[in-house]
């Protein structure tokens, strides 16, 4: 009887284990939101990394050790942080600053997993504001592909990207026109 029962979990395992390597071997994340306002009041608060502690979902810890390096905004900026569990150990530098459409990002993540992932904001304009898209991609090495079987990343990642665009929206629409110019 225990022989039966070691072979139907070695072969769950085994399956489980060929089910994991069979999965891309890379990510992407996506969220959207349209935002009534024109991209040009939207983009500053995505190409300053200062500013997005505004809206940033992942400003969670109060004891959280900041640093900012590079530009003060656009290509070249740079932001480290070093956090709790929660926010974990990072860095985060644009790339790329196509204003007011597009800012691509580098992601290096050493706590609580090391990743190295490209973050983009695309924002397009639409009859009702702006279409903004937060995406993240990436690879997928077997152990994220092994884990992807006991919890849902694109659904945790994704809710903290619309936790931050519901914050981004209502930072933008509720600022008066003139704070928005600046």
């Amino acid at each position: 009887m225990i022989t039966v029962i070691l072979i139907v979990v070695a072969v769950v395992i085994a399956a489980a284990l060929a089910y994991a390597a069979s999965k891309p071997d890379s990510f992407t994340v996506s969220r959207s939101a349209t935002i009534a306002a024109p991209a040009e009041k939207i983009f500053p608060l995505i190409d300053d990394l200062r500013a997005q502690s505004a809206w940033s979902p992942f400003e969670k810890d109060p004891n959280m050790k900041r640093t900012y390096g590079g530009s003060p905004r656009g290509k070249g900026a740079v932001y480290e942080w070093d956090g709790n569990r929660q926010v974990g150990a990072g860095r985060i530098a644009i790339v790329e600053s196509v204003p007011p459409a597009r800012i691509a990002l580098q992601l290096e993540m050493m706590r609580p997993f090391k990743a190295q992932n490209t973050v983009e904001f695309a924002l397009e304009p639409v009859s009702t504001g702006t279409k903004v898209t937060w995406s993240m991609r990436g690879r997928q090495p077997f152990m994220a592909k092994l884990m992807g079987l006991f919890m849902n990343c694109d659904k945790m990642v994704g809710n903290q990207f619309e936790e931050g665009l519901a914050k981004l929206k209502a930072l933008v629409e509720s600022a008066p026109a003139a704070v928005a110019a600046e």
